[in-house]
């Protein structure tokens, strides 16, 4: 966990403290972005060519180089400042402006330059890092495949050297090698940062894979033309995002030098001889994909952004929107005044704060672990933020995702229209929910890690031989605890063990539920998946005939992670009355969350019918409680005045 930090709030006004709370660490940062959002008014447009559109925001790219922050994910030696959660805060910030000039900042800074920082070596930093700083180095990061888009390990594109030249040959040569929905291939990518199956053979050998690594390759000429044997092509329009210019990417032999082999995990010398730090094939690759955790921190961060400014849009609108009278008055009421209205968005709100405060506690981590020495990261550590990583992308995409939609639709017909933007920003964040890391997946390998306690010796084991690893050590499963937090230790140790007989604001009591349930869902797991052992079964249909429950362990570990880290956070708040209303938001984070799974805590007696009543009435309760500070909770967001400045926030 990233060193542990007072959170001092300034005795300002509510919104100050609260936002105090969720910008953390990094909020100076935030500040200088938000500006440059209202300066620019950097919001997603209506009207313009995808041509248009796309050169506005390669402008936009243009203009944040100055303000520094492009610098910041890159190593003092290597021309930048070092200061990685800065770098990821920026694009995340992003968020409450357009989506389109995220994806491009990320692609360009995050996964272009990720990739060149982290895989590769002296060689590279020099050669490539101060121009894709400043853009003079425009690139694109070349990993999906028409036929393989989770399944990297699998890619099709070969890179096979060449000892004679002292060159590596880059093919694609299947249809479904063709690299595809690549940010900056259609058209401003000069460089693509290719991952492919590295093939070589030392003298006397014979050609060998030795799995998949990342190549630096020119695809354009100054003049933006195709290299020789590049084919780029674009993917055109797409459901949302028309400032990114999504592309494929096909190579037909072409040659790159041996030097633009990223290869701090893996070299080939000049006679073709393999060599790597680390001698296992899957272990290097997890390794390898393991330091580009980034970009998957950037896309959870920038969703969250991009959720609270739906959020924030309809919440301000249910407080201008009038409809029927209310009993005994004239006057109609306000759409948040309804019950109904509260729920739809109130607990949205509650569950947005409590993943911000979580994400900022990954992106710290990830600047710990990104800021020092590579050879001093502990290994165990980079596995746990890989994992508290999906959990955390897996969790915030999917909630900004139903956020938006649900202000949308909470929004009515005014939600529908362009110049609202509520339809255009569902459009953009859909695809959050897929790329850097299908969510589905990513919940799976949460499951998969908590399974088999981070063991490293099934680092080498395909999905069969998993299952029969887990299987045959069904009895050592055990909940791993992510944070050694004494604040709710404290807590765990202060509650009734039986949830059943606690007071469910008490936050002990929140945190068992939770932990009970991951605990329980952990075990019956492992259990199913010891059919495995049986003679007469197949350890793949065992693993498919489980998929459903890994990915309910998934969503119990991202839920019970978060609220450990809300519960930490709150206990640091010095402000009385901030604390106090942080409260009642966690417990309508909690209480909705218990409410959404009640048939599953009925069904394995974890709550009893009249505790499930409770939880509904509190649910209530609490959106009552919570009503009169809605503005003020959104208001905290720091969401710039000109992503809200829309028709039917001016008019009502």
């Amino acid at each position: 966990m990233a060193e542990r930090e007072e959170v001092s709030t300034p005795p300002t006004d509510t919104v100050a403290q609260l936002r105090a709370v969720l910008d953390g660490r990094w909020a100076h940062t935030r500040d200088i972005v938000r500006d440059q959002i209202q300066a620019s008014d950097l919001v997603p447009m209506s009207g313009l060519s995808m041509a248009d559109y796309r050169a506005r925001m390669l402008d936009a790219m243009t203009a944040m180089v100055p303000l520094g922050f492009p610098a910041d994910g890159f190593a003092v030696p290597h021309g930048g400042t070092g200061d990685v959660g800065a770098a990821v805060t920026a694009i995340e910030t992003l968020g409450y402006g357009d989506l389109s000039l995220m994806v491009k900042a990320g692609v360009q800074w995050g996964l272009f330059g990720g990739a060149i920082e982290n895989l590769g070596t002296e060689r590279h930093h020099e050669k490539y890092v101060p121009g894709l700083i400043d853009l003079d180095v425009l690139g694109c990061f070349a990993m999906t495949e028409t036929g393989h888009g989770s399944n990297v390990q699998a890619l099709e594109t070969t890179a096979t050297y060449l000892p004679e030249s002292h060159e590596f040959e880059i093919t694609s040569p299947t249809p479904g090698s063709r690299k595809d929905y690549i940010g900056g291939a259609a058209e401003h990518a000069r460089y693509a940062a290719v991952f492919a199956q590295l093939i070589t053979a030392g003298p006397g050998e014979e050609p060998t894979g030795r799995g998949v690594h990342c190549f630096v390759v020119q695809i354009r000429d100054a003049d933006g033309n195709d290299l020789p044997g590049v084919t780029t092509s674009d993917c055109g329009h797409k459901g949302g995002l028309p400032g990114v210019d999504n592309g494929r990417i096909v190579f037909d032999h072409v040659r790159i030098p041996r030097d633009d082999l990223l290869n701090r995990y893996g070299d080939v010398a000049a006679d073709g001889t393999y060599s790597s730090p680390i001698e296992s094939v899957n272990r290097r690759f997890f390794t390898m994909l393991g330091t580009l955790v980034r970009g998957r921190v950037t896309v959870g961060a920038a969703a969250g952004a991009a959720g609270r400014l739906g959020l924030t849009l309809a919440v301000k609108y249910a407080l201008v929107r009038r409809q029927f009278s209310g009993p005994d008055s004239d006057d109609e009421l306000v759409l948040l005044d309804y019950r109904t209205h509260q729920r739809r968005l109130l607990p949205l709100v509650a569950r947005a704060y409590a993943f911000a405060i979580a994400q900022n506690e990954v992106v710290a981590e990830l600047h710990e672990l990104q800021s020092g020495d590579p050879a001093d990261a502990d290994p165990e550590e980079i596995r746990k933020l890989e994992v508290k990583a999906a959990a955390i992308k897996a969790g915030h995409t999917e909630l900004a995702s139903r956020a938006i939609s649900e202000a949308r639709e909470a929004c009515g017909g005014a939600g529908y229209l362009d110049e609202n933007r509520l339809s255009r920003l569902r459009g953009d964040i859909d695809v959050f929910t897929t790329f850097e890391g299908d969510n589905l997946i990513l919940r799976q390998l949460v499951a998969k890690q908590l399974l088999t306690a981070y063991a490293s010796d099934v680092s080498d084991l395909d999905a069969v031989g998993w299952i029969r690893f887990v299987a045959s050590t069904v009895k050592d499963i055990a909940l791993e605890k992510t944070a050694a937090r004494q604040v709710v230790q404290t807590l765990l140790d202060d509650s009734d063990e039986d949830p059943e007989n606690s007071d469910l604001t008490h936050p002990g009591t929140q945190l068992r539920l939770l932990r009970n349930r991951e605990d329980h869902l952990l075990r019956t797991a492992a259990a199913r998946m010891g059919r495995a052992q049986d003679e007469d079964a197949d350890a793949q249909e065992v693993f498919t005939g489980t998929q459903d429950h890994l990915i309910k362990v998934g969503d119990a570990h991202i839920e019970r992670v978060v609220l450990e880290t809300v519960v930490d956070v709150i206990g640091r708040v010095t402000d009385k009355q901030t604390r106090t209303l942080l409260k009642r938001v966690r417990d309508l984070f909690v209480y909705s969350l218990v409410e959404d799974d009640l048939g599953w805590y009925l069904m394995h007696r974890h709550v009893s019918v009249e505790r499930a009543k409770a939880v509904r009435r509190g649910v209530n309760e609490l959106c009552g409680v919570l009503r009169p500070h809605a503005a003020d909770l959104v208001d905290a967001f720091g969401v710039p005045d000109t992503a809200l400045d829309v028709p039917m926030i001016r008019h009502g």
